[in-house]
């Protein structure tokens, strides 16, 4: 029998798959799909009828939810598709550092470094940086999805948390 020495867990994590499976039929319009490993929102779905090999599909038009490049897919409507795992979160923005990181607390005044300032669209890390130098408070909404954290929304924050 296998002593506990034989295992060596130092170095796992909690194995969280960043997708689940959905039948590819359920998916609808303003729903999640991954397309060739890249979360995407549909945009369009169309289901063909049944044809010679007894499957309908269902043709879906996606854009990525981090760089908006259009992806199409055709999957047969019982086949299970991949469904990434979205997180929307509210934070505060606190700082930009000059290699274009940001600086966000949450409501728990918990912070994060990590995240970088958005290279899509074109001008919105201009436009947040140029909010941020206007001195008022700032709320930014971070997508997250597969690995991958993007500011992706910002809004003047009327309730500023106090620091802790």
């Amino acid at each position: 029998m296998a002593d506990i020495d034989d295992y060596d867990f130092t170095t796992g994590d909690a194995g969280a798959s960043h997708v689940h499976n959905s039948e590819a039929g359920q998916i609808r319009v303003g729903g999640y799909i991954c397309i060739k490993d890249h979360p995407c929102k549909v945009s369009a779905v169309s289901t063909s009828k049944t044809g010679k090999h007894g499957h309908a599909k269902c043709n879906f038009t996606a854009i990525d939810i981090f760089t908006g490049k259009k992806y199409e897919d055709i999957i047969p409507s019982t086949h299970t598709a991949h469904v990434p795992n979205v997180v929307r979160k509210e934070y505060s923005l606190v700082d930009i550092s000059a290699d274009g990181f940001v600086t966000l607390m949450d409501e728990d005044a918990n912070c994060r470094e990590d995240v970088r300032l958005p290279e899509w669209p074109d001008n919105f890390a201009r436009e947040i940086e140029t909010a941020f130098a206007s001195g008022k408070p700032y709320a930014v909404t971070l997508m997250s999805a597969m690995g991958h954290d993007q500011i992706v929304a910002m809004k003047e924050d009327l309730e500023p948390k106090e620091k802790a």
